[in-house]
């Protein structure tokens, strides 16, 4: 429990990840397709509240909408930044960046559960949700397994 522990927390945050191939690879390629999504929130007109989630903006405090939609969409930059950062300089953080892709997928499901919007389609993402859930659960297993374990 302790070398899992030793893994998930390292005392040096560095490059000598020695989990799975595709772990890394699969955390690269969330966080290239979160730096997308964050620009899309964050630079989109309408914050992608109407034109990707299907929200209708037609209505009073639209533009609330639309600036929660894009404030998201900073947040969702520095979040792929930092995914970025832990890939190209500190692998070993990946397993506990497993973690956290499946902490902040399943609180986003949850608060849709506890707060439904109404949406003209189901959004892009809340497909890609029950993806990420068990992806982010299979990467994990096999970012803290060693290679030679493989």
């Amino acid at each position: 429990m302790s070398k899992l522990i030793q893994t998930i927390f390292p005392e040096t945050a560095d490059n000598n990840y020695k989990g799975s191939k595709i772990a890394a690879i699969v955390f690269l390629l969330i966080a290239l397709i979160g730096t997308l999504r964050s620009c899309i929130h964050f630079l989109a007109p309408d914050g992608g509240a109407g034109s990707i989630a299907g929200m209708d903006l037609s209505v009073a405090g639209a533009d609330g909408i639309i600036f929660a939609f894009s404030l998201w969409g900073s947040a969702q930059l520095l979040y792929a930044f930092i995914q970025l950062l832990v890939y190209f300089r500190y692998k070993t953080l990946i397993p506990f960046m497993y973690i956290l892709i499946f902490l902040e997928t399943g609180m986003r499901m949850f608060i849709g559960h506890i707060k439904p919007v109404h949406f003209a389609h189901t959004p892009p993402g809340a497909y890609g949700n029950y993806v990420m859930l068990p992806l982010a659960v299979l990467m994990f297993v096999l970012a803290v397994r060693s290679r030679k374990d493989e």
